[in-house]
């Protein structure tokens, strides 16, 4: 995996790679920048779209090479056929969904697998934030409670939970630390982000 591509990027970007099998057709939802996609293009012969509602994204997307539809994740992904992907990506962006449950329902319906990420509220410096009385505000959760994007703030352990409710089967997961080092001891109480690969049931 070449790693340099992502220096300067997001923690997660770097480890999920692993986990897309070249070739594969991806769908990536809130895909950004593209900046996944143009390496997963390149790097792994990947082909698919970005869905991106934010106007300043996607001439970056196109610039990149991605094939970037501009519309709401929560409006729905009834223009894709069941399991139309090998891979659904949703990388930090679950988290500013009002339905979460509908969302994820849809990456179910639309992929063979998922793979999810997003800010692990139950982090220590989370909690120790609450304990003194204060919302947190840090390198995974950097608004202050007034000007968040995020509507929903969970746990590693909560979205095992849900991920189960909704038909997906958890293949494998993993606690990041804010630099992208892997934890295994206490994950829910020591990984800022918490990233998980799941397929139907």
């Amino acid at each position: 995996m070449n790693v340099a591509k992502f220096h300067g990027l997001r923690a997660d970007l770097a480890f999920i790679a692993h986990w897309v099998q070249a070739g594969s057709r991806v769908l990536d939802l809130g895909c950004g920048d593209g900046a996944m996609l143009d390496y997963l293009q390149v790097e792994k012969q990947c082909v698919g779209y970005g869905v991106e509602i934010d106007d300043t994204s996607i001439p970056r997307c196109i610039d990149r090479g991605v094939s970037v539809i501009q519309q709401d994740i929560e409006a729905g992904l009834a223009m894709f056929t069941d399991d139309a992907f090998d891979s659904v990506l949703c990388l930090s962006a679950l988290q500013m969904m009002k339905d979460v449950e509908g969302v994820l329902r849809d990456i179910n319906r639309v992929g063979h697998e998922a793979i999810v990420s997003f800010p692990n509220f139950a982090h220590w410096p989370h909690r120790l934030a609450l304990l003194q009385g204060h919302m947190p505000v840090s390198e995974s959760l950097p608004y202050d409670w007034f000007d968040t994007p995020n509507l929903r703030c969970a746990t590693i352990s909560d979205f095992e939970q849900l991920a189960a409710e909704v038909g997906l089967e958890v293949l494998d997961s993993v606690a990041l630390k804010d630099d992208g080092t892997p934890v295994t001891f206490l994950p829910n109480w020591r990984g800022s982000l918490g990233v998980f690969r799941l397929k139907k049931k």
